[in-house]
């Protein structure tokens, strides 16, 4: 390592008796300054190759921007143009839906009145004590009309979504199909004798489930709010609101913004549960034994056992 020249004071550095002071007064070291004037005594090709290389980055970026406006514009002008066609597909199945809807309603109504007749015609023919029996049935089956007081819980979703800087309302904000499962359960064990979601009466084999963004009840849609409504001894409201589903309900709608409420109702009438579509299991047919299904070894034989052969049916 050769020793700086005399008349070089650029690279000399002198430390004085205090270095942490001469540190602090020249923070760099002689080598940054170095770099720097060697950058400056470059050659002019190589700043023309810097400039174009600039220049080529700028001209690539500015093609770049003006391609994405393009595509930008294009398909914004594309979704314009489609718009029309979709807003007219989605009043089509709109239309299509509520024509159902209001189908189905009047077949349900016209099927009531049905059952209606039929109920009358029938206590006609039978005598009266075996007509009052049968609408005992029919009514704990829930295949008749009942009567009575009893109890209405009523959900319905949260009117907001949750606070973004307090995080209250955190949680789903809607009423979910298993809310509904576990009120009808609870009012059930309660006492409840005949329960019912949104008009739809419940029976030994109805289902609520969820499918898409929609609750069924015996595949029929309810809406929000929601009503369960139940049929039964005056003590159910108490045992209901002291079980776990009410407070763990209490708890939902604190948390989340849900609507519950219980409320005793007089003079509560629940509709009948359409005919059920029962199955019966059938036995199978027996197959026909055939006339000898042993074979037994000859007197004569070398002394084998008898083998028995299963029958294959009459084949």
């Amino acid at each position: 390592m050769s020793a700086p020249r005399p008349g070089d004071r650029s690279r000399e550095r002198v430390y004085a008796p205090d270095f942490l002071t001469e540190l602090f007064r020249n923070p760099l070291d002689p080598g940054y300054a170095d770099a720097a004037a060697a950058r400056r005594r470059a050659s002019p090709a190589d700043g023309q190759a810097r400039g174009w290389r600039t220049w080529s980055t700028r001209s690539v970026s500015l093609v770049v921007v003006v391609v994405l406006g393009f595509l930008f514009a294009v398909a914004y002008r594309q979704t314009l143009q489609d718009e029309p066609g979709r807003s007219q597909a989605r009043s089509g199945l709109v239309a299509q839906i509520k024509d159902r809807v209001g189908e189905t309603d009047r077949l349900s109504a016209r099927a009531d009145q049905l059952r209606e007749d039929v109920g009358r015609q029938r206590d006609a023919a039978l005598s009266g004590s075996a007509a009052a029996r049968l609408r005992d049935m029919e009514a704990g089956t829930g295949l008749g009309r009942v009567r009575g007081d009893g109890v209405v819980v009523r959900l319905a979703d949260a009117p907001g979504k949750a606070d973004a800087v307090t995080g209250a309302g955190a949680g789903p904000p809607r009423v979910l199909y298993t809310d509904l499962q576990g009120v009808a359960n609870a009012l059930w064990s309660a006492g409840a004798e005949a329960v019912s979601i949104n008009g739809q009466r419940l029976t030994a084999t109805s289902t609520i489930r969820l499918a898409g963004e929609a609750i069924l009840v015996d595949f029929r849609p309810v809406t929000g709010p929601y009503e369960v409504s139940a049929i039964g001894p005056g003590s159910m409201k108490r045992k209901y609101q002291d079980s776990r589903n009410a407070a763990l309900m209490r708890e939902v709608a604190q948390k989340t913004g849900l609507s519950f409420g219980v409320r005793d109702t007089d003079d509560l009438t629940l509709p009948a549960a359409p005919e059920p579509q029962l199955r019966y299991a059938e036995p199978l047919v027996s197959p026909s034994p055939s006339a000898s299904g042993v074979r037994s070894g000859s007197p004569g034989s070398s002394g084998s056992p008898a083998t028995a052969r299963p029958s294959r049916g009459g084949r």
